[in-house]
């Protein structure tokens, strides 16, 4: 397996038709602050977080995933990933360089096994953020991102071969197998998940809230702004999370969470939860039920944008 380079989740691009429409849900009713726009790109950040943004927004024809960017501990650690994909035979979209984007930094862009754009940078300048106060209802910073995949054990494979990540836990179905595995790159139960899908897209992004109360008012303003609510609120049993699930105007499922776990790595075993087990879905038994209909609401649109790689 290749040594962990990575060091935590950066930021989600996204492309969409109603840039105006998107633009206000996040940087109104979610909680982001936009620090800076430039002919129809928006960079989002959260007053917790020392990203220089969490979320980029892109005004395009096609709704896409443009790309999912992740930290690298400095700039050797970055060449050498990058070593080390082209070793594997892995496409990269660029050669390691300078970032042009808030923040600057040094790094590159390359295709997964399902074809979405990653990206690894080092050496971004950190933004002056704060503490989150009490009552204070916004987020702290982007927590994860999940990711659907036609063939999640192939995907986890190549996430552990080329990226490092270890697996934490795995919920299954009996007539299905394995329907999502948590996956880490540090002691965070989780940066990203793989759930079993018809095809590739984006199943949803999580931003982490400062406590339970903060949450709850949260999740609460956004259902009195008239944003669907899908799922929750809850707490899962894989992660230890709390939960509650919300469709952004162009259909993307955005989650607010707190308390994911963290775990001891060395003695860390990954659990298996059969799904069938509603404690399994949600422990405090609080939510809708998790049923057929919200997961094809978390099935997200068919993203037309990803380069179909061939296997590596």
């Amino acid at each position: 397996m290749t040594n962990r380079l990575l060091t935590h989740l950066r930021h989600v691009d996204l492309a969409v038709p109603d840039y105006d429409k998107q633009l206000d849900f996040y940087a109104g009713v979610w909680g982001l602050t936009k620090v800076a726009e430039d002919s129809g790109i928006s960079f989002l950040a959260a007053e917790g977080s020392p990203e220089q943004y969490i979320v980029r927004l892109r005004k395009a024809e096609e709704k896409r995933l443009d790309l999912i960017s992740y930290g690298a501990a400095n700039l050797a650690h970055v060449d050498t990933l990058a070593e080390q994909l082209l070793a594997g035979g892995v496409r990269l979209i660029s050669q390691p360089g300078k970032v042009d984007t808030p923040g600057g930094g040094y790094g590159f862009r390359f295709f997964d096994i399902d074809g979405r754009t990653i990206e690894v940078s080092a050496d971004v300048e950190a933004r002056r953020h704060r503490r989150i106060e009490e009552k204070e209802s916004i987020p702290v910073r982007l927590s994860h991102v999940v990711l659907n995949s036609p063939d999640i054990n192939a995907t986890r494979a190549w996430y552990e071969q080329h990226l490092g990540f270890r697996l934490s836990d795995t919920m299954t179905l009996p007539h299905m197998g394995d329907v999502m595995h948590f996956m880490r790159i540090s002691n965070q139960h989780h940066s990203m998940a793989i759930a079993s899908g018809p095809y590739a897209s984006l199943q949803h992004l999580s931003f982490e809230m400062r406590g339970i109360d903060e949450y709850m008012r949260g999740s609460g303003r956004v259902m009195r702004s008239g944003a669907r609510k899908i799922w929750g609120p809850g707490r899962h049993m894989a992660g230890d999370n709390t939960f509650t699930y919300f469709l952004d105007p162009h259909g993307n499922t955005v989650e607010y969470t707190t308390e994911l776990e963290r775990l001891d790595e060395d003695t860390w075993h990954p659990h298996i939860y059969d799904l069938t087990k509603p404690e399994n879905a949600d422990q405090w038994g609080t939510s809708n039920p998790m049923n057929e209909m919200v997961a094809k609401e978390m099935l997200n649109d068919v993203d037309r944008g990803i380069f179909v790689a061939p296997p590596v």
